[in-house]
């Protein structure tokens, strides 16, 4: 499996596994915030433990959301070009950005999440072709 393309494998395959990946990253950071957060709002005993398991969640759903809907998005520019390069992590950074940021419904918000969500995304696809 190691000399395997990403090429070979479906674009369904390479979203679900980016967001498993990533969901379980943010249900971790979500169980370590939720009891921060907790705290600060004052929730005890079963209101935190309900507090904290809405936090993880809430964090592993957006966090696996966001990674599938850009795994998906570029690996389907990417064929669609047929090109390896920036411009494919590029579109779906800003694809995959405004989608997330629709729920505000706000214009600037959208475009400026896309425009932020586009330049980290090309800044890393840049930095792991050299």
């Amino acid at each position: 499996m190691e000399g395997l393309s990403e090429d070979e494998f479906p674009c369904s395959s390479i979203a679900v596994d980016s967001f498993l990946r990533l969901g379980f990253a943010g249900s971790a950071w979500g169980l370590f915030i939720g009891p921060y957060e907790a705290g600060k709002k004052g929730f005890t005993g079963t209101a935190r433990a309900s507090f904290v398991v809405k936090s993880v969640g809430k964090y592993g759903t957006y966090c696996g959301l966001f990674a599938g809907m850009f795994a998906a998005t570029r690996c389907g520019i990417r064929r669609y070009r047929r090109e390896k390069d920036w411009v494919n992590a590029s579109i779906a950074g800003a694809v995959t950005g405004a989608a997330l940021a629709m729920r505000t419904r706000s214009y600037q918000q959208i475009f400026t999440t896309a425009a932020i969500v586009s330049a980290i995304a090309t800044a890393a696809d840049y930095s792991t072709a050299i």
